[in-house]
Formats: C-alpha cells, sequence, structure tokens
C-alpha cells in the first residue's frame, strides 16, 4: 500500500494536483484525520510494508448518516476527487459513497486475498505468496526430519488463490480450496501417493475456514490414518507483513498513476486493475460482486506434481 501511495501523491503532483492524505481510512476521513501530502511525505516508503496512512474498519461509513459526515469533511478540506486503496469492503464503500454524493471515486485493489474481479493481481497478493513460500520452506525441513503431515492454513477468505499457488510454489503435496471441495477420497489419494513413494511427510496447504480448516482435516487424518504423525501450523497474521515484492512494488506503482490518469479522464466510479499487462478500468459494481475465477489447470498442475 505503501507503493501505491507514493505513486498517487507522486503522480498526482506531477499532474498538477494538490493531494491530501487521509489517516485511518473511512473513520478518519469522518473524523477529518486529513494532511496534505509533498513529495518528501512518501519518500522512502516503497520498501515498507504495512501503510503510512494506518487504517481502521468503520462501522459508521457502513451508514448514510456516516457518509454524509464524510461528505461534509471533504468539502471542507477542499477535497473534489478520492483515491480508495483497499478490497471488497473498500470499494463497497467507495461505490456507495459515490452513488449516494455523485462524488468522483477511484480505486485500487489493495488486497492479499486476490479476490477482485478484472485485475490479474491485487497489491500484496505476491507479497503474501512469497511469504507463505518461504514459511513451508521451513516447516517441511520439520515435516522431512520428523516424517510428520503437515496442515498450513493460509489466508483467503472465499478464494483459493493463496492456497493453491503457494502450494505450487512450495512443492506441497495438495491444496485443500473452497474451488475445489476435498472429500475423504481425494484426502486418501494424496494420503496414498505419498505412501506410495515412500514418503512419509506431506505438505497440505489449507484455505482458511470458520468450518474446515487446517484442524478440522488433521483431526480427519488422525482419525482415518492414525498411523500418522499430524501437526497443523496456522500462519496468520506473519502473511501480512513484510517487505513487498518487486512485483508489487511495481503493481502499486503502475495502478497509483493509473488512478491520477483516470481522474484526468473524468473516470469514476472504477477500480484500476492489470490484465494482460495493460491497465484496465474496472466498475466497482463488477470488482466487488463478480465471482474472480481461480484457474483450473493450476489444480491439474499440482496434482501432476505431487505424485
Amino acid at each position: 500500500m505503501n507503493a501505491a501511495i507514493r505513486a498517487v501523491t507522486r503522480a498526482g503532483i506531477c499532474n498538477g494536483f494538490k493531494i491530501k492524505g487521509i489517516y485511518r481510512g473511512y473513520d478518519g476521513l469522518i473524523n477529518d484525520e486529513v494532511k496534505e501530502f509533498t513529495t518528501e511525505n512518501v519518500s522512502g516508503i516503497i520498501m515498507q510494508g504495512g501503510t503510512i496512512l494506518k487504517t481502521a474498519r468503520s462501522k459508521e461509513f457502513m451508514t448514510p448518516k456516516g457518509r454524509e459526515k464524510a461528505m461534509k469533511v471533504l468539502k471542507k478540506e477542499g477535497i473534489d476527487a478520492l483515491v480508495v486503496i483497499g478490497g471488497n469492503g473498500s470499494l463497497t464503500g467507495a461505490l456507495h459513497f459515490a452513488q449516494e454524493h455523485d462524488f468522483p471515486v477511484v480505486g485500487l485493489p489493495g488486497t492479499i486475498d486476490n479476490d477482485l474481479y478484472g485485475t490479474d493481481s491485487t497489491i500484496g497478493y505476491d507479497t503474501t505468496m512469497n511469504t507463505i513460500m518461504e514459511c513451508v520452506d521451513r516447516i517441511r525441513d520439520t515435516a522431512q526430519s520428523h516424517e510428520r503431515i503437515f496442515f498450513v492454513e493460509v489466508m483467503g477468505r472465499d478464494a483459493g488463490f493463496l492456497a493453491q499457488n503457494s502450494a505450487i510454489a512450495s512443492g506441497a503435496e495438495a491444496a485443500i480450496i473452497p474451488e475445489d471441495s476435498t472429500d475423504v477420497d481425494q484426502l486418501a489419494q494424496f494420503m496414498e501417493r505419498g505412501i506410495r513413494k515412500s514418503k512419509k511427510s506431506c505438505i497440505v496447504i489449507v484455505s482458511e475456514s470458520p468450518k474446515c480448516g487446517a484442524m478440522y482435516y488433521a483431526d480427519r487424518v488422525k482419525k482415518e490414518f492414525p498411523g500418522y504423525d499430524v501437526r497443523v501450523s496456522i500462519l496468520g497474521h506473519l502473511q501480512r507483513g513484510g517487505r513487498p515484492t518487486a512485483h508489487d512494488r511495481i503493481l502499486a506503482s503502475r495502478t497509483g498513476v493509473g488512478a491520477i490518469k483516470a481522474l484526468k479522464q473524468g473516470q469514476r466510479n472504477v477500480m484500476i486493475g492489470i490484465r494482460n499487462n495493460d491497465i484496465v478500468y474496472v466498475p466497482f459494481s463488477e470488482a466487488i460482486r463478480s465471482d474472480k475465477p481461480l484457474d483450473p489447470s493450476l489444480i491439474t498442475v499440482l496434482n501432476e506434481l505431487s505424485i
């Protein structure tokens, strides 16, 4: 997100705009936590994880009254367009606000889940995937040394992009994702495949789920295959920090510059995405309401490489 903040600030100033940063998201907007930004405010931040603007959930902004208060602050501060960096929740809020107040809003896809429709990748996704890969590489040392099966739970909510692709990148034996529900036969299949290869250690990447997370599948293996030593590792917020990868820095920079270009063109209610290496403008309604498909060939790739 810092790379995106830097890009919007510098591209905006370069194109004659006055830029103001809003701290703590919509909550900060309602409470007038606004500061004018210069190029110096964003110097030396492209390599930093997190966001210098901080972030906060705002229940008040979810109400028409809260969004009315936000509009009053924008008028007071002389702000005539808004750039929002965030995921499904942030862009949903942006859509409601723009519709109610006929206000120009442009969004940048900032979410590690990669679940926003219309863009090949979202800001933070590649960094998170690399973090997961590094963690799994370390876990594998223990799995192999102690001949254990590890279920590694990763983030992603209702999307399996992180689990599926990090499984391929880390050489995991299986990925359990929302898009490809795993039943007992599939579970038995990869277990038996490991036995056939004389492998008593396996890594299974599992998308987080309140009902069927890593603990659920580990308990199943303990009951159905009691001869195996099973462990669970829930990576949690380890996935959300760290220095951004080159891919994420470039993505954030390109979409940030794209946001300023979109505003100059009079675009509104659009998310700036990248498809096939080209900048695209995706309507908010399409970005947040359409299910982003996971390429089914990725499932085949993992299955064939995990024999």
